[in-house]
């Protein structure tokens, strides 16, 4: 459990917000957060946006996404959805195929990153407990990210 001061506190309120979290309160919050290690975080993962606007909020609503399933390193699926008839798949298309687990620098930190197949995509990981992880989607302008700026996320460990 991340012993920060703050950290559980701030982590519920930017967890029940109902309108858009200003961005520079999650990497504020992301900086205070424990790194974690890629083979660390294998298994099935329930995702939910932290809400800041951002238009692959709306993307991951109509894909009816449900999360991401680390398999093993080099088998990650990024866009689990779940289908209409209540089961979950892996959304290739929308992903541009699949991903894998590596321990990547970001902001000079080395920590989880999956590593998108089909696009120039990479979701960072940090430990918020050892059930709850806090994402940021980061790539090149082109892709996804057409705002230019982070997409943020949570995971809930299955």
């Amino acid at each position: 459990m991340n012993e920060r001061i703050g950290v559980p506190a701030r982590w519920r309120s930017l967890c029940a917000a109902s309108n858009p979290i200003d961005p520079r309160r999650l990497d504020a919050l992301w900086a205070d957060l424990e790194v974690v290690e890629a083979s660390s975080i294998l298994g099935l993962w329930r995702g939910f946006a932290l809400p800041t606007g951002h238009p692959v909020e709306r993307m991951l609503a109509r894909s009816r996404w449900y999360g991401k399933r680390f398999v093993a390193l080099d088998d990650a699926q990024p866009l689990i959805c779940r289908a209409e008839d209540g089961s979950l798949y892996s959304d290739t298309s929308a992903g541009k195929g699949e991903a894998s687990l590596w321990n990547v620098e970001f902001r000079g930190e080395i920590t989880a990153t999956m590593v998108y197949d089909g696009m120039a995509v990479l979701d960072h990981f940090k430990r918020v407990s050892d059930n709850t992880l806090m994402g940021v989607m980061n790539g090149k302008p082109r892709t996804v990210l057409s705002n230019g700026g982070h997409f943020y996320f949570r995971l809930e460990r299955e």
